[in-house]
């Protein structure tokens, strides 16, 4: 289907420090198409075998295999790991505190980075807590990995014991369990591992990797040992395109996506005051498909509904017709579209932010441009 595509992602992915590959078609022909990547610090992903590794390149990108076989682009803001300590719960101000039997801790169990950096708690009862004094009270997302030693069982994690919305459900698989919002209790400017007080049926658990954030939702795991730490947010660009790569008068946009945040721009087409095209969510979380075409200024956007999963969304555009769809259904066919572009598009982005919203937390799994507008047929065989 199409003709003259840049293609991204699939299950195919190809980085290096600094870029991520595509690949572009002309006459059936492939070559390799540059993506550069910007980032400034290390940052974590999960990888195929499901452990969490650490990309040391600052500028690589980070092919994530959270929940998905086939990988895919993790794309996120800045954010701080306020917590000092994040894997040794015996450094610096971690504690724990009993009325009753003092709770225990021993090192040396496997983690989720595949390293025995992981602590067992343990020797506890209905009045042990342990905890991190003076962090930052915010409204915020706390999270921790935890398992059973063995077994099943519930555990309070990551906040104060009065807070309703920190009970989990744990198995002797390592999950990452997230508590967000404003934490309450005498204890909420401390980082509560793991409360036994209250309705939690364990005695015993594994902890590793303890994240504060002062973000609404989680990112991916910062590890500190002696102090906060912050990674940069990663921006993706394809600049300088030429006409073999990138429609100018007419093409279709094709991306596999999640967006997860308020506010956040995912991907721009050109990026200049007008011709271009922004796949972005709004104050609401919808995600929304917006371009902005002649006469200077003009704008129009499509609400897309997201699935719970990764999104399939299709825009074709050509002078006198805008086309979007998503998931197999039609949102938006205008006809009062102007595509007269006064630049050559030369522009592609990921995570740039600053234009119509922030940058946020996303995931691209796949990216496809061709070099024709699809009609409504060949949108719906794309995106069902």
């Amino acid at each position: 289907m199409g003709k003259g595509i840049v293609k991204l992602g699939e299950g195919n992915w190809a980085v290096k420090d600094g870029n991520l590959l595509a690949a572009k078609e002309t006459n059936g022909r492939f070559k390799n198409a540059e993506f550069t990547v910007t980032r400034g610090t290390d940052a974590t992903y999960v990888g195929k075998d499901g452990l969490i590794s650490n990309e040391t390149g600052d500028n690589t990108p980070r092919i994530d295999f959270t929940d998905n076989t086939d990988g895919h682009l993790l794309l996120e803001p800045e954010s701080t790991n306020l917590v000092p300590y994040s894997e040794n719960f015996e450094g610096g101000s971690w504690t724990n505190e009993s009325i009753g039997t003092t709770p225990t801790l021993e090192g040396g169990y496997t983690a989720p980075d595949g390293s025995n950096s992981a602590y067992k708690i343990s020797n506890a009862n209905q009045d042990s807590f342990w905890y991190y004094p003076s962090v930052a009270d915010s409204d915020d997302s706390r999270t921790i990995w935890a398992r059973t030693v063995s077994g099943t069982g519930t555990a309070q994690l990551t906040s104060h014991n009065s807070n309703t919305n920190n009970t989990f459900n744990l198995t002797e698989t390592w999950q990452r369990f997230e508590v967000n919002g404003t934490t309450s209790g005498t204890g909420s400017t401390s980082f509560y591992a793991v409360d036994f007080r209250g309705s939690g049926t364990l005695t015993e658990l594994l902890v590793w990797g303890a994240q504060l954030e002062e973000l609404s939702y989680a990112t991916s795991y910062i590890p500190t040992n002696g102090s906060t730490v912050t990674r940069d947010a990663e921006i993706v660009r394809r600049v300088s395109i030429d006409e073999i790569d990138i429609p100018q008068e007419e093409g279709t946009i094709y991306l596999e996506l999640k967006g997860y945040e308020k506010n956040t721009e995912i991907f721009n087409f050109n990026r200049s005051t007008s011709n271009s095209i922004h796949v972005f969510t709004d104050s609401a979380g919808a995600l929304k498909v917006q371009a902005f075409y002649e006469p200077e200024g003009t704008g129009t956007a499509a609400s897309v509904t997201l699935n719970n999963n990764i999104s399939k969304v299709a825009i074709a555009f050509k002078n006198g017709s805008f086309i979007v769809y998503a998931d197999g259904e039609e949102e938006l066919n205008t006809s009062t579209f102007v595509w007269t572009p006064t630049t050559s598009i030369d522009k592609i982005y990921f995570n740039q932010g600053g234009y119509v919203a922030q940058r946020g937390l996303s995931k691209v799994k796949a990216l496809k441009i061709y070099k024709e507008a699809f009609n409504t047929t060949q949108l719906d065989e794309l995106t069902s």
